[in-house]
């Protein structure tokens, strides 16, 4: 790999915080037509009002014009705590790109990229934010905090998780998600970005780690992240192509018609699998298509987030 192609991976998420931005703004202006119709404009600065709540701090002039009760936010408020769960191993590297934009994106990227715009509504509403991130090792931890310094130190930190290349690195997912359990004492939303790849028996450890955080009466939102167009479809051209796995170097050469089949039969039952496994235990799991926007991804948090408060 080359210096102007890692020079053209970093250009591309140089700026993460603006790219983040741009998305949240963009899910905003589409709040209008949403559920959260009357909270976008002003929500940065407001919590919806409970009944029960005393009356003082409600913003009247808000109400004229959503019809709905919203009281003022303090900086002395306590508001949620926020964790970040980064799956960082090789196949999370998938697809190799070139140069990185919002509409071009890998797995890493996408993750990296919701992250940052889940901190940017977390910094908006308050809310402390943590980061873990792991490979075949626990690459990087910072505890829930809210200041400035410590989201920007978050952001940089993301950038260059995406502009890395892990060679060969695979993990356990579930080694780490215990270790995590045992540093996050007060309850939180744990948000989890992974592609979910790893053996049977790695996938009953995962759901005993995922219980962990559970029984720590965290709030656990799994977002499963995939190329859904070549990993799941398997949407490869019939010419003979080698196949290689990114985390042991294995490969195999095929056509992709002659086991298109039982694959997508294979994955699809995957897929439903893991789905009806994390109802069973009260994880929210969220397809993370690296194809599609990020607007799955924020009502996803703002929706928990008003259950979680």
């Amino acid at each position: 790999m080359n210096l102007q192609h890692e020079l053209n991976k970093a250009e591309g998420f140089k700026n993460l915080e603006l790219l983040a931005k741009q998305v949240v703004e963009g899910f905003i202006s589409g709040m209008h037509k949403s559920p959260f119709h009357g909270f976008s404009a002003e929500f940065a600065e407001h919590k919806m009002y409970n009944q029960g709540e005393s009356t003082r701090h409600i913003d009247w002039k808000l109400y004229a014009k959503t019809d709905k009760l919203y009281t003022k936010r303090y900086d002395d408020e306590t508001n949620l705590r926020c964790h970040i769960i980064i799956d960082n191993s090789s196949s999370m590297h998938y697809p190799e790109l070139s140069n990185f934009s919002i509409q071009h994106l890998n797995k890493i990227a996408f993750s990296a990229l919701a992250s940052a715009s889940l901190m940017y509504l977390f910094k908006k509403q308050r809310d402390a934010i943590g980061l873990s991130i792991y490979s075949d090792e626990y690459d990087f931890y910072a505890p829930e905090k809210g200041s400035e310094r410590h989201h920007q130190m978050l952001l940089n930190r993301l950038s260059n998780v995406v502009v890395s290349k892990p060679i060969n690195k695979q993990t356990d997912t579930y080694k780490y998600l215990h270790e995590i359990a045992e540093k996050i004492h007060k309850r939180s939303m744990i948000f989890l970005f992974t592609d979910m790849f790893q053996t049977n028996q790695e996938e009953t450890k995962l759901f005993e780690a995922l219980r962990h955080l559970k029984y720590n009466k965290h709030e656990v939102i799994l977002f499963h992240v995939f190329d859904k167009e070549k990993e799941y479809t398997f949407n490869f051209d019939n010419t003979p192509k080698r196949f290689v796995d990114v985390e042991t170097g294995d490969y195999i050469n095929l056509y992709a018609d002659t086991i298109k089949e039982n694959y997508t039969t294979a994955v699809s039952t995957y897929f439903d699998a893991l789905r009806l496994k994390c109802g069973q235990y009260k994880i929210n799991y969220i397809e993370a298509d690296i194809n599609k926007d990020f607007n799955t991804i924020l009502t996803t948090y703002m929706i928990e987030r008003q259950k979680f408060v």
